[in-house]
């Protein structure tokens, strides 16, 4: 594999295939010792998709201490 003049490389099909990388996906690249990795860009865990999620979500209308009452089971 040869690197372009612009600094291109083509990732094999077989590789994107089983990577899922199709046009427009985003990649970060990371180096590791002397070798470079490649992944999908913004791969999160699923706490890091929740906490984001519970984020964006709207505000209860609800005080704290009633929801923290209503998590506790208190009446």
């Amino acid at each position: 594999m040869r690197l372009t003049t612009k600094g291109q490389v083509t990732i094999p099909q077989h590789i994107r295939n089983r990577l899922g990388l199709h046009a427009h996906t985003e990649v970060e690249f990371d180096i590791v010792g002397d070798s470079v990795r490649i992944r999908k860009a913004g791969t999160k865990s699923r706490g890091q998709r929740l906490l984001e999620a519970m984020r964006r979500a709207p505000k209860p209308k609800m005080t704290t201490d009633e929801l923290m009452a209503l998590t506790r089971g208190e009446d």
